[in-house]
């Protein structure tokens, strides 16, 4: 059962309270796990079990997507309020310097928490910022056609689409590699986490300057990508290379942008292995 966290952050206009959502589980290390724009915790729900036999998975909603209420007025959804947000809510939960695993925005967000050095290792799966501006414009652009798909689709329609392997493919096959095998249920929810998401506009505007740009160094990290990524294509994980040259960079066959999905085993297997 999720649970929720109230915290209070410190921000240019004074104490903020904070609000998110999360699923805890397992014993041992402490694990976050940082899901992409427009989706919910329950993005890593394939992997949870294999990563909770080995350590304290705490997989959390980010503000303004899935349960977790919106930042608080004043507060931008950029790298320097959001990272904050997610140390605070470490701090908050006693867990320190956690693993951190993401997708996506939560990869990035990932590895801005290791350059700050705010957790032990990261695994950033797919991350967003190792794009060039076409990459970037053609991503957001699709983003934000799934966005208004969502939003246009009326609930009985979504749940008629959800029932059959074509509709499943029509609604998320620009995230995943094998969009038939997600379960009518996932794909109900997740399509409207999509709509549903109050910081999805803000963080798809931080984004658009975002390129990271900066070594991690000190800190095990792993950068993993789905050969058949359609959204952030896998040569960006080259480019991922050459910034993080410490880095370990892997393949996930046959997986697509959100890979916890397709091949729930390896993903959990690559987050453990550079977690030790």
């Amino acid at each position: 059962m999720a649970e929720q966290a109230s915290f209070t952050i410190e921000s240019p206009g004074g104490p903020r309270e904070v609000t998110l959502t999360y699923e805890r589980a397992g014993a041992g290390e402490p694990l976050l796990l940082l899901h992409g724009i427009g989706h919910h915790w329950q993005a890593w729900q394939p992997v949870l079990p294999i990563l909770a036999a080995e350590r304290d998975v705490i997989a959390v909603d980010l503000p303004g997507f899935g349960s977790s209420p919106a930042l608080p007025e004043g507060l931008a959804y950029d790298l320097s309020s959001v990272v904050p947000v997610l140390d605070a809510f470490c701090r908050h939960l006693g867990i320190g310097r956690p693993h951190v695993a993401g997708n996506s925005l939560g990869g990035l967000l990932a590895l801005e928490l290791g350059r700050e050095r705010l957790v032990r290792s990261v695994t950033a799966l797919s991350p967003a910022g190792f794009w060039t501006q076409a990459e970037r414009r053609y991503a957001f652009g699709t983003l934000l056609a799934m966005r208004q798909g969502a939003r246009v689709l009326p609930l009985p329609v979504i749940e008629r689409l959800s029932r059959s392997a074509a509709g499943r493919t029509a609604l998320t096959s620009t995230i995943y590699a094998h969009p038939g095998r997600r379960s009518p249920e996932a794909v109900v929810a997740e399509t409207l986490a999509l709509r549903n998401a109050t910081g999805f506009r803000q963080t798809l505007d931080a984004g658009r300057d975002v390129q990271f740009r900066d070594d991690v160094p000190e800190v095990p990290v792993t950068v993993a990508w789905g050969t058949r990524d359609r959204l952030l294509v896998r040569r960006q994980g080259v480019r991922a290379k050459q910034v993080l040259p410490g880095a370990r960079l892997v393949r996930l066959p046959g997986c697509g942008h959100v890979p916890m999905h397709d091949d729930p085993a390896l993903v959990a297997r690559v987050v453990l292995d550079t977690s030790r």
